[in-house]
């Protein structure tokens, strides 16, 4: 069921003459880099829109059970908002393994909250990978998020974590706070086991 797109990425060399790139979080990247870098600072890209609409098969879920995360879908009149990292080029290969499951590096224009702005890269996972699930409504989404675990932990702690670092960095994002939302119901009335 899973997109391995590691080597997918490792041609996809964008930048490979520089000494250091940009690179955009707008999943768990904002609150749980994991690697090493140079600068981080608050950015956002437009013309995209982020959606839990990718299934985690390796990280939040598994096979069978598949979580749900974020992913990135065009939307012209949209802005994603994120965290940037000032990163070197030995990083990625780490970040091909980690963002495997259907993610593809894509080249996209950072804009900073000081008004500069600097190319960098992105993983996207389109409609066209293996794993992604798709729109549904918020509370199937939410319950799904809620049982799901994977290797990285509980799926629900990372929309929670996710929800929280937006409302940090003072993001509204609608679908994250309504799915965040739907989420602590379903928690208010699935019955503890003990």
């Amino acid at each position: 069921m899973t997109l391995d797109t590691t080597q997918q990425n490792q041609q996809r060399d964008h930048f490979a003459d520089q000494d250091a790139i940009w690179l955009f979080g707008y999943g768990s990247l904002i609150w749980k880099a994991g690697f090493d870098y140079l600068e981080r600072r608050p950015a956002s890209i437009r013309g995209w829109t982020r959606r839990f609409w990718q299934g985690s098969h390796d990280h939040r879920g598994t096979p069978d059970s598949p979580g749900r995360v974020a992913t990135l879908l065009p939307d012209p009149g949209a802005t994603c908002h994120g965290m940037a990292y000032r990163i070197t080029p030995d990083v990625l290969g780490p970040l091909d393994v980690r963002e495997k499951n259907g993610y593809l590096r894509e080249v996209v224009t950072l804009r900073f909250n000081d008004g500069d702005t600097a190319q960098g890269l992105v993983y996207i996972a389109t409609e066209h990978n293996a794993a992604f699930l798709g729109e549904a409504p918020l509370e199937t989404m939410a319950r799904q998020i809620a049982t799901a675990q994977g290797p990285s932990g509980p799926n629900r702690d990372y929309l929670l974590n996710l929800d929280d670092a937006l409302n940090q960095l003072g993001v509204e994002d609608t679908h994250i706070r309504e799915l965040a939302h739907q989420l602590r119901q379903v928690d208010d009335t699935t019955p503890e086991t003990s």
